[in-house]
């Protein structure tokens, strides 16, 4: 049994969070100006309708097609779960 809360469905076209259902682009180009295009709106957090949500979000998209992104947003999640053991899980 997988513990990820998340995956991306790339026949479909979509990130997987749960229950949610979010679409993105079937072409890595597209995944990857979606990825950008959210991380840039994230650092504009402080305008209204633009949130710092976006910034995860974008690096979660390009952690599909970026090999450097997947290894940074990995070690982030093993040294949370090592720091914060006690947290609990959904599920």
């Amino acid at each position: 049994m997988s513990t990820r809360k998340y995956r991306i469905d790339a026949e479909r076209g979509r990130l997987v969070l749960d229950r949610l259902e979010i679409p993105f682009p079937r072409s890595r180009s597209g995944r990857i100006a979606a990825g950008t295009l959210l991380i840039g709106g994230g650092f504009l957090g402080f305008l209204p309708i633009l949130g710092f949500w976006m910034v995860p979000a974008g690096l979660l998209v390009l952690s599909h097609d970026l090999s450097i992104v997947r290894r940074r947003r990995r070690r982030i999640a093993v040294w949370w779960r090592k720091r914060y053991p006690q947290v609990k899980r959904a599920g």
